[in-house]
């Protein structure tokens, strides 16, 4: 114990004669993080679609037949990414060459998870004046572009929002905008993103004497970028002016010679963080941005008519038909970039760090579509299998193999493969199906609880009771909170021999503040699992010194690169981890024994070579903002049990 330090005293929260119900009372509802008992699955990242016509809009009328061409792909891009963002969606357009008098620039924004429907179906009535019969077609010339309809033009810009911070509104939905009489100074933003440094941003500004409006990462940065936009501007008229020009042709020439990569070059290294920033000028200039950690993802396809960029790469291949190795990954620290002539050029903004894209992407967030992702989900359930057949001991004649809806579905399918390699017959059953989603607008925890266990349902007499042993398969466990509410009560009414629930990702031992929704460390069961072994086995002490560790490196380290925490993790397996966690997660009532298999880090590295970034499984942060993040969430949670 440290200097000035006193005993813990704290009621811990998983050893109580009604643990889940004393759970809830005492781990309270973050105002900003959403509470661990909403019964809802983890919450994706943002989702980006971009869109630039390389031609006129004529040119797209008589090869495709529609003056929406670019309208219809983008609508398609955004609903092939629905399941990145179901909390809000927008969209933006820029008109080349319009005329003063006339709108240039529009957005329109919507909340809710038919967000995207609502967005299109307004555009779509503006487009065609409100008729009550739909859309009509542009039928106004290239060389009348002040007389097009609004969202008529040649940029455009999609936004898939999922809140990593709690916060709602129609304010917080992209893409975000600022306006000014000259068109290359006006800006619109949207990305796929988490600053971890913003506080330090923030404080930049206002000691400058600046009072920005909003304390939000996204407004901050439009700022940021719009100031050195103006600047870039300022730098053009002075050029023009050297050049003798005067009037309308400093505007032209400001018009068309904005460079985007000096506002990116002066702007992006200020952030620290995991992103894809999206940005289009009244101008006509047209950019995507990646972290250079490429965290993040990003990829785009362009030809001679067009260049489009997405979160996703199934997204871009089934928009425009395209075969795998058409689409192209954005690089670390590297920005697409449509200059208003229509030139594209990738250009490197950030010099590369460490390779650290998320691993959690490819095991649950992507579509499992790409082909690469494909595999590498069959990969994680083909490595699990060694573990979970010593979990049943072996006998696959009286074991059922099954998976947790949806995500899991490819794993599983690896699983199988590699327990037919072992065993003579497998038996596969689809033994849970999901019905219905929780509202979580039902306030009373009881209704609410009562819900949640009928989530899922079980197929009656898929296992022969008290003889097979049930085996399924989940994408991941986070909270833990589904499967002790839900999954393992309804399991088992089947009255299986021995439950055994695997995760095909490894332990999440750590918040992630790079975009997920996992921020608040003692959601994770994980965590609450270590915790109850420290106090098990008397080491509690070892909480308090973390928790001296994390402050003062938060209070002498800008930037830390230590990670106390993970000294918490040291005095157990991970196995003993498992099943302290199979223990937390027993519901009252259940006796069937039950025993957790998780993914190795070697196991996952394996699977997904190309993706390493690992941190919420190994505490090894890519960034320092991220790291200071961590130790701030754990001094929180110290404070709140042990002080």
């Amino acid at each position: 114990m440290f200097p000035g330090m006193a005993e813990p005293t704290f009621q811990p929260f998983w050893k109580t004669p009604e643990t889940d119900a004393l759970r809830k009372d005492i781990i309270p509802h973050h105002p900003t993080h959403h509470s661990p008992d909403n019964m809802e699955p983890l919450k994706h990242e943002c989702g980006i679609a971009m869109v630039r016509l390389l031609k006129p809009l004529s040119h797209y009328k008589e090869k495709y037949g529609t003056d929406k061409y670019a309208l219809s792909k983008l609508y398609l891009m955004m609903e092939k990414q629905h399941n990145r963002g179901q909390e809000g969606a927008g969209m933006a357009c820029v008109r080349l060459n319009g005329k003063p008098g006339h709108e240039y620039m529009y957005r329109e924004k919507a909340e809710g998870k038919d967000a995207i429907t609502k967005v299109f179906a307004s555009v779509y009535r503006q487009m065609a004046g409100c008729s009550a019969d739909g859309p009509a077609e542009i039928t106004t010339t290239d060389d009348t572009p002040g007389e097009l309809p609004p969202f008529a033009g040649e940029l455009y810009m999609g936004h898939l929002r999922y809140s990593t911070t709690g916060r709602g509104g129609l304010k917080y939905v992209h893409p975000f905008l600022r306006r000014n009489n000259w068109k290359a100074k006006n800006l619109c933003l949207c990305g796929n993103f988490n600053m971890t440094n913003i506080a330090e941003v923030f404080g930049h500004l206002t000691a400058q004497g600046q009072s920005p409006r909003v304390y939000s990462d996204s407004y901050i940065m439009l700022e940021i970028m719009g100031h050195r936009l103006d600047r870039e501007v300022e730098r053009l008229f002075a050029e023009a002016q050297q050049k003798g020009l005067s009037g309308t042709a400093i505007t032209e020439y400001i018009d068309s010679h904005v460079d985007i990569s000096n506002v990116l070059r002066t702007s992006m290294p200020l952030f620290d963080g995991g992103y894809v920033v999206c940005g289009l000028t009244g101008s006509g200039e047209f950019f995507a941005m990646r972290d250079p950690h490429g965290i993040r993802p990003a990829f785009f396809y362009a030809n001679e008519e067009i260049v489009a960029c997405a979160s996703e790469r199934p997204v871009l291949q089934t928009t425009f038909d395209l075969a795998t190795e058409a689409v192209r990954e954005l690089l670390p620290g590297q920005a697409i970039i449509v200059r208003a002539s229509g030139e594209m050029v990738l250009q490197q903004i950030i010099e590369p760090q460490a390779f650290l894209p998320c691993s959690f992407e490819r095991i649950y967030f992507s579509r499992g579509n790409d082909i690469d992702i494909y595999h590498e989900r069959k990969a994680l359930g083909h490595q699990l299998v060694p573990k979970i057949l010593e979990a049943v001991e072996g006998d696959t004649a009286h074991t059922v193999f099954s998976y947790i809806p949806n995500t899991a579905e490819v794993a599983y399918y690896g699983l199988l493969e590699g327990v037919g390699e072992r065993a003579p017959r497998v038996r596969a059953e689809k033994v849970v199906s999901k019905d219905i989603k929780l509202r979580t607008f039902i306030a009373e925890s009881g209704v609410r609880n009562d819900l949640a266990a009928h989530v899922y349902d079980i197929t009656a007499g898929s296992i022969v009771p008290y003889e097979d042993n049930l085996v399924v398969i989940d994408d991941s466990i986070v909270r833990g909170t589904t499967l002790r509410e839900s999954i393992i009560k309804i399991l088992d009414r089947l009255h299986p021999r021995r439950m055994v629930i695997v995760s095909s990702a490894p332990q999440i031992r750590y918040p992630d503040f790079y975009g997920i929704d996992m921020s608040r460390i003692d959601d994770f069961i994980a965590f609450q699992a270590c915790i109850a072994l420290l106090h098990d086995t008397h080491q509690e002490v070892l909480l308090a010194e973390v928790a001296h560790q994390c402050r003062m490196l938060l209070k002498h380290e800008a930037h830390p690169t230590e990670n106390p925490v993970r000294r918490l993790y040291q005095p157990f397996t991970a196995d003993e981890l498992s099943a302290k966690m199979a223990e937390l997660l027993r519901p009252a009532g259940v006796e069937t024994p039950i025993t957790l298999v998780f993914q190795s880090i070697s196991g996952l590295h394996k699977a997904i070579p190309h993706h390493p970034g690992d941190w919420y499984f190994t505490g090894h942060y890519p960034t320092p903002g991220g790291l200071r993040l961590l130790l701030q969430s754990y001094v929180d949670f110290y404070e709140r049990h042990y002080c």
